[in-house]
């Protein structure tokens, strides 16, 4: 197939996803759309997370640890699980850990990562983020609509109001009983009162009430002037994760299958230069594997992204904590080659040779489309491109999509500004002797050397 009838064939993009996607290639970061038009493998992983989700809609509670080298697809994987969990009407909350956004710790950054979980809350119908108040008016109207489905007329205002405020109550009454449930239902009662009341006064009072679900009070003074009543408690560094396991178990009486917490960049934990520090942040993680595999956190999911070094350095790693070393390091009868996907931690492989190929594909039949340019690479020509990047010393085992398409744009860029340059002219000063080997003195993809079956790759021995 040529790259024309490619572009013929490729389902019309947006525009606008078109150029995030390309643009965030390019720049070696991950997009927040449209990242399933370049997926590429990893089905297995992927089927894992669904099984989590599939848990979590039966009321359970799952966390995993999705560990990968810098660029090996970490954030994209994420990215990718979110679409899929937004797709089956999951409420998704995602962050990135930083210096100033961890756990917990003197510096208020427990609450700050709160802060980015509630601000990046979604929902199907609001994917980029800011669903915090559709979601409670979703949850208003569900109950309102099963009134008038049971008889009571909606002009009559108020019975409706009447019936609707018991019926709240009665929704709210299961969250009493947890940390913090008391507060939260009365906040969220409020806010309900004020949506159905008129004037800029009420309108203070919603943002107000928005304002307490965010964490955004830094004390229950101030919390009390402007909320119009008093609280017991504010979200804060030391209580953030009760208040999200009370927004799972909301999500369900709002109509949505569960929450879905993603955490990435946790190499930041482990970059925490004070051992007690980073004890607690570890604690936390403890707490939180705790509650959600005993059942203590129904309807909450909980993904953590990492290094290997965040995970297994002794020293200042998730291992340097002995109480989770004993509950994530591997079995002893973990053998290489063999995959376990059920267990907390899922670990990313290489993609495979056919995989990187197919990967190049896509992208070019992307480039083109977006810019209206009828590519000039053949199949052949990323056929070298593989073998060259493939060719680097270490590569077989630790070549990343992000830096082999981060050197392929580049490729793509100069042939689309420069009509007269060829492959072969741009790559030339890189061609190493592996594209020209004979076949006996290869070696495939895993170290092995090549038999009369392991040939150098060609257009017709990719597979898909």
């Amino acid at each position: 197939m040529n790259n024309q009838n490619e572009i013929k064939t490729t389902p019309a993009i947006p525009r606008r996803v078109l150029s995030s996607l390309l643009s965030s290639i390019s720049a070696g970061v991950v997009p927040r759309s449209g990242v399933h038009y370049i997926a590429i493998g990893r089905k297995d992983e992927i089927s894992a997370f669904l099984s989590d989700l599939e848990e979590i809609n039966e009321g359970g509670g799952a966390m995993r640890f999705l560990i990968g080298r810098y660029g090996s697809g970490k954030s994209f994987l994420i990215q990718l699980v979110r679409g899929y969990a937004l797709e089956r009407d999951f409420l998704t909350a995602d962050c990135d850990l930083s210096p100033e956004r961890r756990l917990c710790g003197s510096g208020h950054g427990g609450i700050a990562t709160y802060r980015e979980l509630m601000k990046n809350l979604a929902s199907k119908s609001s994917p980029d983020g800011g669903a915090l108040s559709k979601v409670i008016t979703r949850w208003i109207g569900k109950i309102r609509s099963e009134l008038v489905d049971s008889g009571i007329s909606p002009d009559d205002e108020n019975t409706l109001y009447r019936e609707l405020s018991r019926s709240i109550h009665r929704e709210l009454d299961d969250l009493e009983y947890m940390v913090g449930g008391f507060d939260f239902a009365r906040v969220l009662f409020e806010y309900y009162k004020a949506s159905v009341s008129d004037g800029e006064l009420a309108n203070e009072k919603m943002s107000a009430c928005l304002r307490w679900f965010r964490g955004e009070y830094s004390n229950k003074t101030e919390a009390r002037r402007e909320l119009g009543f008093s609280v017991s408690a504010i979200i804060d560094d030391d209580n953030w994760y009760d208040f999200l396991k009370l927004w799972a178990v909301l999500s369900k009486k709002k109509g949505y299958r569960g929450l879905v917490v993603f955490i990435d960049e946790c190499v930041n934990l482990y970059k925490i230069p004070h051992r007690v520090s980073r004890e607690n942040n570890y604690e936390k993680i403890l707490s939180m594997f705790n509650d959600t595999l005993q059942g203590r956190a129904p309807g909450l999911d909980i993904i953590f992204g990492g290094t290997p070094q965040f995970l297994e350095d002794t020293r200042r790693g998730i291992f340097s904590y002995e109480a989770l070393r004993s509950r994530l390091c591997d079995s002893k009868f973990a053998l290489d080659g063999f995959k376990n996907l059920i267990g907390p931690v899922i670990r990313l492989r290489r993609l495979s040779d056919d995989e990187l190929f197919a990967l190049i594909q896509r992208v070019t039949t992307l480039y083109s489309q977006y810019y209206n340019w009828e590519c000039t690479v053949t199949n052949e020509d990323r056929i070298k491109f593989l073998n060259i990047c493939l060719s680097r010393a270490g590569a077989d085992s630790m070549i990343t999509p992000r830096e082999m398409l981060r050197d392929y744009m580049t490729v793509l860029n100069i042939l689309m500004q420069n009509p007269e340059a060829k492959f072969d002219d741009v790559i030339g000063s890189h061609v190493t002797l592996k594209t020209n080997a004979k076949p006996d003195d290869e070696e495939i993809s895993d170290g092995t050397p090549a038999s009369d079956e392991s040939k150098k790759y060609t257009a017709n021995d990719i597979e898909f």
